[in-house]
């Protein structure tokens, strides 16, 4: 075989016909847009951060109102993420696992939020919940804040992110079917038996991606938790407000130290990511190149 022709098999492998140098500037282009778009404001962030040295970083994120919003924010993640996580699992089993009627309006209600301005998502809430709301007057009698409190944000919060675990799990629920699940029952395993040691076990990495996303977004969100939590300075400001209200002040190196916070969750959340796929891929291989014979043990089993 020549050359000629060997180059073409392997293009034709490679699932492109385009020549060399077509592709490197390609490649090229996409690394310049990385670079300009992601690496370079990131870190912008952190250089503006340590601009005036790192004892002024440190003090930036000591400051009562920093570490406040700190508080709400991680207090935030902690109620939204856990909430969201159980929905998201049987929100997917659902989906994935079940023919039912309503299961396409289920699907398209799970998008909803993708499809709704985060702002408009928190004046929902405002409208049903503030003080000239459906339910206003009578939170008003009975003493209970929605709005302009915790519980605000929180609703908004899981609002704008419940759909993340649930996406992350149902395409990978649908690839996997439902045969090891049957084979279990047929053995005589339980409903929650099957769950805990035949699904989660498959879906584990899915599900931690699912989870950091998650968690991300929760922490940045900006937009809902804008409306609904009425700017209130050391009460109701989640990170990212406080970072738009010192920076609104000119307290450049304060605001850019809160905001590394949320650049070094991003950060984080992109090294679990790139764990997460390599186990599961890693797992996936080892399955494959087992005898169909011989299954992969499920995790805990005797060996």
């Amino acid at each position: 075989m020549s050359a000629a022709n060997t180059r073409t098999v392997r293009r034709a492998q490679a699932g492109t016909t385009e020549a060399r140098w077509i592709q490197w500037t390609l490649i090229g282009l996409a690394m310049v847009f990385l670079l300009l778009f992601l690496v370079l404001p990131l870190a912008a962030v952190f250089t503006e951060a340590l601009r005036k040295g790192v004892n002024a970083y440190l003090e930036g994120l000591r400051e009562p109102d920093a570490w406040s919003a700190i508080q709400l924010t991680l207090l935030t993640a902690v109620i939204a993420v856990p909430l969201n996580l159980v929905f998201g699992i049987a929100a997917a089993w659902c989906i994935a696992k079940y023919e039912f009627k309503g299961k396409a309006f289920l699907t398209t209600l799970i998008d909803l939020p993708f499809s709704i301005s985060p702002v408009v998502a928190g004046l929902m809430y405002v409208l049903v919940f503030g003080a000239n709301g459906w339910l206003g007057p009578w939170l008003a009698a009975h003493d209970i804040k929605i709005i302009f409190a915790v519980p605000g944000i929180v609703l908004a919060t899981v609002f704008v992110t419940f759909p993340f675990i649930a996406r992350e799990l149902i395409p990978l629920m649908q690839a996997q079917g439902n045969d090891e699940e049957q084979a279990a029952v047929v053995l005589g395993a339980s409903g929650w038996q099957t769950f805990w040691h035949v699904t989660l076990p498959n879906i584990k990495w899915g599900l931690l991606y699912g989870v950091i996303l998650c968690n991300a977004r929760a922490m940045g969100e900006f937009g809902a938790v804008s409306v609904v939590s009425g700017h209130i300075r050391g009460q109701t400001n989640t990170i990212p407000l406080h970072v738009e209200i010192l920076y609104n002040e000119y307290q450049s190196v304060a605001a850019f130290a809160a905001a590394s916070l949320l650049a070094l969750l991003a950060l984080v959340t992109l090294v679990i990511k790139s764990v997460a796929e390599w186990k599961s891929e890693q797992e996936m291989k080892a399955a494959a190149a087992l005898p169909p014979e011989r299954p992969a043990p499920a995790p805990g089993a005797p060996r």
